[in-house]
């Protein structure tokens, strides 16, 4: 059943390590079929209530999953390992559209910004017990969340937009909770979620957003957390309308005791307006990466939400971190202050990009999504083989399998590096390697 690998151990922690070390070392492959947990008690001589809490702790920690009689297996993307099983490797000579990193041409030069913090922190440094967020950010931050509709709340910050979201969940959640996400969605937020000991409901997405009936039947169903992308949605581009907020809006009235977090990662690359949900559930997070728009190395995000949950995650910080560096956030200070960005240019040569590609594949009778962000989504009926036959024509894709859960095949294709020339040759590889697909929704 597990090939030449050999689980050992005598008592639970032991078991889980061995298991976790395997899958770590890619000894046992996501998908791998674990033994029966008698069957594997008979065989350490151990009692069969050892293996059952060893098999549980590798639930709670994401390695694993459990469905009833089918038996419990490695997780497609088991959290010791991430993504890296499904990790395109770029060879020399091949495009690399699969990062889905921005344009490092359009990322403004740190330089000054870091030279007037390091200064500032020379004359006003920074000692234990002092504000963790910088007052002029949260100034500025705060004028801008106004400026956007999002609810008064007090703020927070963090080492980037996976780093609040998962300090929200563990706020709120315990193993065994379930977590409503977008599906295609982020990969490394469906690589958290498990991580956390909770499970996932999936809900499909169309250029709109989130789908309200697939958000009410997960909801219905006992999810206790959503998790909403507001613009630039990875993999698919999608940002919710006025529209679709009013009627996710109306959903979430139905279950106020609901844990809605917004991410809003495209803040600053994106032109399209934002319509929050926020304040809608008792229970609220909304998340700002500088990322995208800045780099991702700058490691910030700010956070606002309801008084309990900031002070739930404020406090947890400071038992932790303690805050993220205030140099950092002075730096931050002075790129937003200082206009080393133009967001509606950004904005317009994103937008450009996407869509010459989708205008240029939809001429080859190629469905694909892009409203918004760095991403264009192509729906195929073969992923494996369009991402083989893509990388020997000379362009490497990310495959959809880092972003799906129950969705349909598809391709990710970053088009944040990708020049006028390039577009027409790319469009002419894709049209060749999946072919017109169906006529119907990438959900």
């Amino acid at each position: 059943m597990l090939g030449g690998y050999r689980i050992e151990g005598r008592r639970a922690a032991e078991i889980a390590a061995s298991v976790e070390r395997a899958v770590g070392a890619g000894e046992l492959a996501p998908g791998q079929l674990l033994p029966p947990m008698r069957e594997l008690a008979v065989e350490l001589g151990v009692n069969p209530n050892t293996v059952a809490a060893a098999y549980r702790t590798l639930r709670e920690r994401g390695v694993i999953e459990t469905a009833g009689r089918r038996g419990s297996r490695v997780r497609p993307r088991p959290a010791t390992t991430g993504r890296e099983y499904v990790r395109v490797d770029v060879p020399e000579g091949v495009k690399d559209v699969a990062s889905g990193n921005s344009d490092p041409a359009l990322l403004p030069s740190l330089t000054k910004a870091f030279a007037a913090a390091a200064e500032q922190a020379d004359r006003e440094p920074v000692l234990y017990g002092e504000d963790a967020v910088e007052p002029e950010l949260a100034r500025i931050a705060r004028a801008e969340l106004d400026a956007d509709g999002v609810p008064q709340g007090p703020l927070a910050v963090a080492s980037g937009s996976l780093d609040a979201i998962e300090r929200v969940l563990t706020a709120h959640l315990k193993p065994g909770d379930t977590v409503a996400v977008e599906d295609p969605g982020w990969g490394s937020l469906l690589d958290l979620i498990p991580a956390l000991g909770l499970r996932t409901a999936p809900v499909a997405v169309d250029d709109e957003g989130p789908l309200p009936d697939d958000v009410r039947r997960a909801l219905d169903a006992g999810a206790r957390a959503l998790i909403v992308t507001d613009r630039a949605q990875n993999p698919t581009g999608a940002a919710v309308t006025a529209t679709r907020a009013r009627a996710l809006r109306a959903v979430l009235r139905e279950h106020p005791d609901l844990l809605l977090i917004e991410d809003d990662h495209g803040h600053r690359i994106v032109d399209l307006p934002l319509h929050p949900l926020s304040g809608t559930t008792r229970t609220w997070a909304f998340v700002r990466s500088v990322a995208k728009a800045y780099g991702p190395d700058l490691r910030l995000a700010v956070l606002t939400g309801d008084e309990v949950t900031l002070d739930r995650v404020r406090g947890r910080q400071r038992l932790g971190a303690g805050w993220v560096s205030r140099l950092v956030q002075r730096a931050v200070v002075r790129l937003w202050s200082d206009g080393a960005l133009d967001p509606r240019a950004v904005a317009a040569t994103y937008g450009s990009r996407r869509d010459l590609l989708i205008g240029a594949l939809a001429e080859r009778g190629i469905e694909a999504h892009g409203r918004s962000g760095l991403n264009v989504w192509i729906p195929v009926p073969d992923e494996t083989g369009a991402v083989a036959r893509l990388l020997h024509a000379g362009w490497a894709v990310a495959p959809g399998a880092r972003f799906r859960s129950s969705a349909r095949p598809g391709i990710r294709i970053t088009v944040s590096s990708l020049g006028a020339e390039e577009v027409e040759p790319l469009a002419n590889a894709v049209a060749a390697a999946v072919g017109p697909p169906p006529a119907r929704s990438y959900v």
